[in-house]
């Protein structure tokens, strides 16, 4: 018989430490305003940084807090049943509820070392059905419908407050205004039932967004605005958006995650879900940091959709990788990466390496140009969903990873990432020459501005980029990327031989840019290409320029919508 009073306080221990952990979460994420205000800049990164740390180092608090008090694995499966519906009761009125279940999940974890998953024991699923709208008024602001469309705006700066002043507020005012006007018809505007935004400011890099929705009687339009700062730390209205489209690509999984302090963030995901049905929900918990809880949220949702689904597991299509074997389900819109036992001869890096590489990844500014992965230990397929030929390919590149079970394929640790079209399939399939030229720019644009993030991505053949349905090219293969400073650009030395490359003076981690026209992309066309939209790619020159921007501390912000949504910035007194 389980001690009852040791199994509340361990739970009330539990709860308690992810309170603190929830506290340090919104201290950080209060701050942004003012780093916003103030363009500290660097401080941004450093905070997104410290935030994406602080839960392991919370989840180790808590497990060795435990630990102090009782002998853990001396207790049967009776006690950490209890345990569970213990704790499930004191955070049945949790407004962080949700989270609270996945760092009970992850300690849990911690202490079974993920080999003991079982829904006895931990949240599989939720302790209850989430009912969206209870808290509504606790997360969003609403504004009178019945007056002018630039009263409303008055309305809206009045309540969003900021402690510097505005560039030129007039101006953005009467943006703002026409902006609206120009969208919406006047029979639109006179019918406006309600014009609903998020409590919550958030701020991502050196922009903040105010997102709602304007409500009609058939249909609702998202309405965000997108503010920035001048170098004086002045504010200033950079756009507004209306279109679900834009809004989508704000939420992109290549970004970075927002800062927006609310305590009821399953509330706030629930909104926003309405606006983008499309996303999935723990796509949006992980776009506001949460990514724990949405890597729990995406566990649901997978189980639901094997339940749902009947067909098998395959290699994914592309190019064999020489360090991951990749995998999807073809109905569902992930892929599944593991690391190989053993990696092609040209590369010569350690298991250890690419795991670092990873959470280098994840640690930097991905400003939009690459994959987000979320990591996973002992995750389980049901094996009948495996086709043979993958079962076979696993085997051999990676039996020391995988596991098999009467029923079950257990795969130690795996990555798993947005299922995209990889770029040489896409330029190989595509008959159309706008998007094939739009690919191509797209593909150098990203490899500079991923540079300006002060990440090298070192391998840039085609096969390691994808696009999105919405044409957007996102690096995803990380094995052989660096810090900036970590390369030597430089010219490829003279010689009278051309063979004679290997017999120079070249230091290990000299890089010769002119190279790069010769493997980036295949065919010629796509070559002479690149070489017209981002000749400068091939020039040792200006990757030695970009380094000493990043070196000197420049932080670029890209806007993620594009240029033909900003309003143009001219004073009113011009």
């Amino acid at each position: 018989m389980a001690d009852q009073a040791q199994v509340k306080k361990m739970a009330y221990q539990l709860m308690t430490s992810f309170d603190k952990n929830y506290r340090w979460f919104s201290r950080i994420t209060r701050g942004a305003q003012e780093r916003f205000e103030k363009g500290q800049w660097q401080q941004v990164l450093n905070a997104s940084k410290e935030r994406i740390s602080l839960y392991e180092q919370s989840l180790a608090d808590a497990v060795a807090e435990l630990y102090d008090q009782i002998l853990l694995h001396r207790k049967d499966a009776e006690f950490w049943q209890q345990l569970k519906k213990t704790y499930a009761m004191l955070i049945e009125n949790h407004p962080q509820y949700e989270l609270a279940e996945t760092f009970y999940n992850s300690v849990i974890g911690k202490v079974f070392r993920h080999k003991f998953i079982n829904d006895d024991v931990m949240f599989m699923l939720s302790s209850r059905c989430f009912l969206a709208g209870q808290d509504r008024h606790k997360v969003i602001h609403s504004f009178d419908t019945t007056t002018t469309v630039r009263e409303m705006y008055e309305a809206i700066f009045a309540c969003y407050r900021f402690n510097i002043d505005f560039e030129d507020r007039e101006r953005d005012m009467q943006h703002l205004d026409n902006a609206l006007r120009q969208r919406l018809t006047s029979d639109e505007l006179a019918s406006v039932t309600a014009v609903e935004m998020l409590k919550s400011v958030f701020y991502r890099g050196r922009a903040a967004y105010l997102i709602g929705r304007i409500c009609l009687p058939e249909r609702s339009v998202p309405f965000v605005i997108a503010l920035h700062t001048n170098d004086n730390h002045q504010l200033f209205v950079d756009a507004l958006l209306t279109k679900r489209h834009d809004l989508s690509v704000i939420f992109g999984f290549a970004r970075s995650y927002f800062m927006a302090d609310t305590q009821y963030p399953g509330e706030l995901v629930a909104f926003l879900h309405e606006l983008l049905p499309n996303k999935k929900v723990f796509e949006l918990f992980i776009a506001l940091g949460h990514y724990k809880h949405g890597k729990t949220a995406f566990y649901r949702d997978f189980l639901t959709h094997i339940t749902a689904s009947d067909d098998q597991f395959e290699v994914a299509p592309g190019i064999r990788g020489l360090v991951m074997m990749v995998f999807h389900l073809p109905s569902y819109g992930v892929v599944f990466k593991i690391i190989k036992d053993e990696f092609g001869e040209s590369k010569q890096i350690t298991r250890e390496h690419v795991i670092d590489r990873y959470k280098l990844v994840k640690m930097s500014d991905r400003v939009g140009r690459m994959a987000d992965t979320h990591e996973y230990v002992n995750f389980r397929l049901p094996l009948a969903r495996i086709s043979a030929d993958l079962l076979n390919e696993l085997k051999a590149t990676c039996a020391a990873s995988i596991e098999l079970t009467a029923d079950e394929l257990v795969i130690k640790h795996l990555y798993i990432e947005r299922k995209m079209t990889p770029l040489n399939i896409f330029l190989q399939q595509e008959t159309d020459p706008q998007k094939l030229h739009d690919a191509i720019d797209d593909l150098g644009t990203c490899i500079k501005q991923i540079a300006l993030a002060n990440i090298f991505p070192g391998d840039m053949l085609h096969k390691n980029f994808g696009i999105t349905r919405h044409g957007r090219v996102i690096f995803y293969d990380y094995d052989e990327i660096c810090l900036m400073h970590e390369r030597n650009f430089r010219n490829i030395p003279l010689s009278d031989d051309p063979y004679a490359l290997d017999t120079l003076s070249v230091a290990p981690n000299d890089v010769f840019p002119e190279q790069f026209e010769h493997f980036i992309v295949g065919k010629r066309p796509f070559k002479d290409l690149l070489k017209t939209l981002h000749g400068d790619l091939m020039s040792p020159e200006y990757w030695q320029n970009t380094q000493q921007k990043v070196a000197q501390g420049a932080v670029h912000h890209f806007t993620p919508y594009p240029g033909s949504r900003r309003f143009h910035r001219t004073t009113s007194t011009d």
